[in-house]
Formats: structure tokens, sequence, C-alpha cells
């Protein structure tokens, strides 16, 4: 159920962003300057958006805000990393992700955040929404190396962009950080379950956390597998998209049905 309780400051500022992202998408033929230049405006107002969204005392959040706050952080990896190579141009993937993010966000809020919750459940959040975000980061530059050895095995085909094997070790050291924040986010889990949520039954065994923790165990697989075995290719970013979509369905997708599907609160 579509929820009707954003402000009009909120919903003024969703359409600035929204239109911000879509002019940066389409006036990249013209000026590439210029489209940087507002997609970099369009992210800042993003920013600003999230942070008016999850503070104050209407605060929400669910699956749309997390998708919302997942597609700010992986642009926020491509602006970092287009300093060092510039020819890493993503800034229309970018800018039609983060339209659809913040559009998606307005239309579902997600359920009204309460404050009954443990001082450590909002570093619980932000150590997990920072994974979600390096691993969407990992997945679109594993999604560049396809196209990349797609371009490789046309012979006419230009070598532009960045190298392959700068881009896989780009890849892996994306995967290895999101992999610290998703354990640190588990062992808080694990280690203060019953503080977090005030359930005294300590660790809540629900699809959030088994989507959780099976995400782990494949992206561990994958890590001492490209560690002790020399993992690459294919195998390597198959086992990537499977974590990912793990990891996806315990928060986003499982909060996506209970929202959606199911309209009712989690």
């Amino acid at each position: 159920m579509i929820l009707a309780s954003a402000s009009s400051q909120t919903t003024i500022l969703t359409v600035v962003v929204a239109l911000a992202y879509v002019l940066a998408a389409v006036c990249g033929g013209r000026s590439d300057r210029l489209a940087w230049v507002v997609v970099s405006i369009a992210w800042i107002l993003h920013g600003l958006l999230l942070a008016l969204g999850l503070s104050g005392a209407k605060a929400h959040f669910g699956f749309a805000p997390a998708l919302s706050v997942t597609v700010w952080l992986v642009a926020a990896v491509y602006f970092v990393e287009r300093r060092f190579y510039p020819q890493l141009d993503v800034r229309w993937a970018s800018s039609v992700a983060g339209a659809f993010a913040v559009l998606l966000a307005w239309a579902f809020p997600g359920a009204a955040l309460t404050s009954g919750g443990s001082v450590g459940l909002p570093l619980h959040l932000a150590l997990g929404i920072g994974s979600y975000g390096l691993f969407g980061a990992a997945v679109g530059h594993a999604l560049l190396m396809g196209r990349a050895e797609e371009r490789m095995r046309h012979p006419a085909a230009q070598a532009d962009g960045v190298p392959l094997l700068t881009m896989e070790r780009l890849t892996f050291r994306l995967v290895w950080a999101g992999f610290v924040l998703l354990s640190a986010t588990l062992l808080l889990a694990f280690a203060a379950g019953e503080t977090l949520y005030g359930d005294p039954g300590g660790v809540r065994w629900d699809h959030k956390t088994v989507f959780s923790v099976l995400s782990w165990l494949v992206f561990a697989a994958l890590l001492a597998g490209r560690w002790r075995l020399g993992w690459r290719g294919r195998r390597a970013t198959r086992m990537l998209y499977a974590g990912s979509g793990l990891l996806f369905l315990a928060y986003a997708g499982s909060r996506f049905v209970l929202e959606v599907v199911l309209e009712r609160a989690p």
C-alpha cells in the first residue's frame, strides 16, 4: 500500500532530485562535463533527502528507503573511483537508478521508526546498509567486467574503459570491504540481539537472519576460493551475484513482501 505521509517539503525535494537525475542522464551527449556537474548536484540533494527521511519525529524506513540509501552509496563509490579512473563512465546508469530509487522511496516510505530499540540499533542498520552499498558497487563492477570481456571477443572493438584486471582488483576490494561490514553486522546481532531489538529471545532466526547468514557463507567461500584457488572470471562473478541476491532478500526483499505484498508493518 502506498503511504501518503510524506510532507510537501519531502515531495518537492523528491521531484527536484528525480528531475536532476533525469537531466544528467539525457544531457550527456551535449556536454559530458555539464552532465557530471548535474549528477553531482543530484547526488548531494539525494543525500539531503535521505537525511530528512531518517531524522525527526516522522522518520520512516523500509525496503524502498534501504534501496535508495544503497543506490546513493554505490554512486558515492563510483564518484571516488572516477577521480582515479576517469574512463569509468557509469553516469547514465547511476542517474537512472537514482531517479527510480528516490521516487520509489517517496511512494513507499516504510514503517515509522520508533525509539524503543537499543542505542546500538542505528549502528546495526548503518553497518548493514553499508554492506549493501559496497556489494551493490561490486555487482556493478562485475557487470562492467562482463561487458569488457564481451568486447574483447570482437577484434574490431575499441579498447576503452578501465583495464579488465584493474576492474577485477577493484571489484574484490569492494567485496572484502562489504564482507567486513556484513561480518560486523552479524556479530553485533548475535552478540547483542536481545539488547538491539528488546526481544528476550535473543537472536531472531527470521528470514532476514537466515538469508544474511547464507549470503555471508557464499561471500566467505568466494573470498577463500579466490585466495586459495585463484577463482576468477565467471565462477567468481556468479558467486558474487548469488551472495548479493541472498543479501538483497535478507532485508529489502523480505520487507518488500511484508510492506507491499502482505500490506502489513514488519
